[in-house]
């Protein structure tokens, strides 16, 4: 099946993406500052920005899939979009969780990220997201060259500390972890033969 994408379609994909991105964020945060979130609005906070971290960078392992399916490579021009935003609620996930949790204690930051493990693998696929935001640029992928899809392969990774991250973080129902989970491996199962195509050209380095 062909599915033909004209830059009209294209404009109106990102505009639903801005929207459906930003609208909730916008929203969430009122709710927080105007007192209506619940009696943890800090939790509260952690878990949205969080789960919808994860849910964009999801979506964003979908285009591809869906590109090759429809037969439209117009498609993924969307998926530095949802790349961007999926940093963006991680970052911010990662903000409210020094700023309201840990009330700007530095050294207890420290102490988080080494001890906890699910703070751990958290942090490290915060860094990579990061990394892959900052040289998601055209400028940058023609400066990095062939090292930047070997650098962007990580997002393969930054998606499994994700999911760790969650599920590691879960006290009591493992339902919504293990459904997420479940989600990932669907989607690593298209990209198997391109995940072993990397770690064959790693031990061949």
């Amino acid at each position: 099946m062909r599915l033909r994408l004209l830059p009209k379609h294209i404009f109106g994909l990102k505009l639903v993406i801005h929207l459906s991105a930003l609208l909730p964020l916008v929203f969430t945060f009122y709710q927080a500052i105007s007192d209506q979130l619940g009696a943890d609005p800090v939790e509260d906070l952690l878990h949205f920005t969080g789960i919808s971290a994860f849910n964009l960078l999801l979506i964003s392992l979908m285009v591809s899939p869906l590109a090759k399916t429809f037969k439209t490579a117009a498609l993924i021009r969307v998926r530095r979009v949802l790349g961007l935003y999926a940093f963006a609620y991680a970052l911010i996930h990662f903000l409210v969780y020094i700023f309201f949790e840990l009330q700007l204690e530095w050294q207890l930051l420290i102490s988080e990220i080494i001890k906890r493990p699910y703070i751990t693998v958290g942090f490290v696929a915060l860094l990579i997201l990061s990394v892959m935001a900052i040289t998601s640029t055209k400028k940058s992928q023609i400066k990095l060259g062939r090292k930047w899809q070997s650098l962007h392969n990580l997002v393969y990774l930054s998606a499994i500390l994700i999911a760790l991250h969650y599920i590691w973080s879960v006290k009591s129902d493992m339902v919504q972890p293990i459904i997420y989970w479940i989600a990932l491996f669907i989607l690593l199962y298209f990209r198997l033969n391109k995940i072993k195509s990397i770690f064959i050209k790693k031990r061949l380095a």
